[in-house]
């Protein structure tokens, strides 16, 4: 089939399979390969991205759910400056390994639209199914403060 999809503010035309995951069509045929592999099955985070600026799990969402949708992956996130979040990522030394950093850095994005100034366990409960082998939430928690600190100037 082929579709439209609209990815980090630019449409794109993609022949793909029906149920094709939205992650293989990021990786696969865009090359936008931020969006990072995990379980395959919704639970680990790592392959969250934004639709209309709600996390979702690109690993299983079907391409075709997401037609007319705005897509965003960290690939787009940023402009000609970092954004505040991977900033303050940098900052706190959140990152290791890597793997799931770029899910949870977009499930912290969404979480500052939603709450600019989230409190522990706002931050705990948004970010409950990303799994970070390398347990850097303490980090991330004082990145995500951090950030929304910065919102204010």
């Amino acid at each position: 089939m082929v579709l439209e999809i609209r990815v980090n503010g630019e449409t794109h035309t993609v022949e793909v399979s029906a149920g094709m995951p939205l992650l293989w069509v990021l990786r696969d045929v865009l090359g936008l390969t931020g969006t990072k592999f995990g379980c395959g099955q919704g639970d680990c985070g790592a392959c969250t991205v934004l639709v209309d600026g709600r996390p979702r799990r690109s690993c299983i969402t079907p391409v075709e759910s997401v037609v007319g949708r705005e897509i965003l992956t960290i690939e787009g996130l940023a402009g000609r400056e970092m954004h505040r979040v991977q900033k303050a990522w940098l900052d706190e030394q959140v990152v290791q390994c890597g793997a799931c950093q770029p899910g949870m850095i977009l499930g912290a994005v969404a979480l500052l639209q939603e709450h600019p100034h989230p409190t522990d366990e706002q931050i705990d409960r948004a970010l409950a199914h990303h799994l970070c082998r390398c347990g850097t939430y303490q980090r991330v928690r004082r990145a995500i403060h951090r950030a929304a600190d910065e919102g204010e100037r």
